[in-house]
């Protein structure tokens, strides 16, 4: 923003007595500062200071033991610069107020590499050195939740005062029962220029899809998802619920997942992945090998959590198997029907747990491995790929920590203070995990064994 839209801002910020000066972490968190509102040109102008450690925090928002990224290093500060995204405003609070987004960057300029929005940066650079520009879409899943207990429990409907107590797939009554929710959804996005289309109910129990349009700025495509789902925590929240993005709040319901689809279009505005026919060009081949043989190794950033490999599960409308087909929603990997002009890849593993820069990034990442090597997939499947012959798309936590630490695709795709830090945080995360015994685990063996 220049120095008159933010005084333009200023004047019309009537209420707001802070901002809040964010970066993302590698687990998809905002972490940041809160700010006097008469601070917000500083925090424009790249004022604000944060340790580089911030982006490898764990979930729980604790330093890494060990990290040669903390102490070592003198836990060394980094300069926050703004994304170009300027002012959010926030209207769901008791009182208004505002985020800006930052980005990270070395005392010399230089990105540092291992902030997940950096790191998707450099993948869009390798893009555009080919003359290529992926236009990305996002599918976003989540609950609604009762905000009271503390584990997951279906809301009270706003219109018949009961609670939800059966899946309502496509149900149009459901939508109006919380139709409330969804217009201050909407006028949110509208605010913060996130792109929200259509909403469904989905399969589970208070489960809803809202849809991001396509963007051919996949930074933006990748803040628009980051964004959202703090605007659905925060709407939520206002209308007496809560709202969680976890890939699998219920054991036996639909676990949610963020779908992402791409296409990529040159100089000339044309879709290469649009051949003229149902199959598609090459170049959409290539890319799907690529996708393929980068799945085993990408899987930690798709399913980034200890409840992440609950939904991966057969027949629960999440793919199991490193698979790709035609119109076949069982594949990892689906192409879409349609028009032959909007030729375009679903990647249908990413969980709405996962971070939207990484999971964008290991997806035109591996792409474009694919792209360059000129790699050819398998066959397609036909029917259910959930089929036990077909490699399997890694179903525990501890193992796609060890691909992703050894995958050579993934050294392709991101530095290795990114990997280094993600590791560690997760080895982190995966031992906190181990230390708890749950209600279930202490009832089953307490007088038995």
């Amino acid at each position: 923003m220049v120095l008159n839209e933010v005084s333009s801002w200023l004047a019309n910020a009537e209420g707001v007595e802070s901002i809040q000066a964010v970066v993302c972490d590698l687990n998809g968190i905002l972490r940041g500062k809160r700010v006097p509102v008469g601070q917000v040109e500083k925090v424009l102008k790249g004022g604000i200071r944060m340790p580089l450690s911030i982006a490898g925090v764990d979930v729980w928002g604790e330093d890494i033991i060990g990290s040669s990224h903390v102490f070592a290093s003198g836990d060394i500060d980094g300069v926050c610069s703004p994304t170009g995204r300027g002012i959010l405003p926030i209207n769901w609070t008791l009182k208004p107020s505002a985020v800006v987004p930052l980005w990270l960057f070395k005392e010399n300029g230089e990105p540092f590499l291992a902030d997940p929005r950096q790191a998707l940066a450099e993948i869009v650079r390798q893009y555009r050195e080919l003359g290529l520009r992926p236009v990305v879409a996002s599918e976003m899943e989540f609950y609604l939740i009762d905000a009271e207990p503390d584990h997951a429990e279906p809301p009270i409907s706003p219109y018949t005062g009961k609670r939800l107590d059966s899946d309502a797939i496509l149900s149009i009554d459901e939508l109006d029962d919380f139709g409330e929710f969804f217009s201050d959804v909407y006028a949110e996005c509208e605010r913060q220029d996130v792109p929200a289309d259509s909403a469904v109910a989905e399969n589970g129990i208070g489960q809803f899809e809202i849809n991001l349009m396509h963007c051919d700025d996949p930074l933006k495509a990748a803040d628009d998802a980051l964004y959202f789902k703090r605007i659905i925590k925060g709407v939520a929240r206002k209308h007496g619920f809560a709202a969680t993005f976890m890939a699998k709040p219920y054991g036996l319901r639909s676990g949610s997942g963020m779908h992402m689809h791409f296409s990529l279009i040159d100089e000339d505005g044309r879709n290469v992945f649009d051949d003229g026919t149902a199959e598609g060009s090459d170049i959409m081949r290539h890319a799907v090998a690529g996708m393929m043989r980068g799945m085993a190794e990408s899987t930690l950033l798709f399913a980034p959590h200890y409840n992440s490999y609950r939904r991966l599960r057969p027949d629960t409308h999440a793919p199991t198997s490193i698979s790709w087909g035609y119109e076949n929603r069982t594949a990892a990997i689906r192409i879409p029907g349609g028009s032959h002009k909007a030729r375009r890849i679903e990647h249908r593993v990413p969980g709405a747990d996962s971070n939207p820069y990484l999971a964008m990034a290991a997806m035109l990442g591996a792409a474009l491995v694919g792209i360059r090597n000129a790699w050819e997939p398998p066959a397609p499947v036909s029917g259910r790929a959930y089929l036990s012959e077909l490699p399997r798309i890694p179903s525990e936590w501890g193992s796609a920590v060890t691909l992703f630490e050894n995958g050579p695709i993934i050294s392709e795709i991101f530095h290795p203070d990114l990997r280094s830090m993600l590791i560690a945080c997760k080895r982190q995360e995966i031992a906190g995990f181990a230390e708890q015994v749950t209600d279930f685990e202490f009832s089953a063996y307490l007088e038995i064994v």
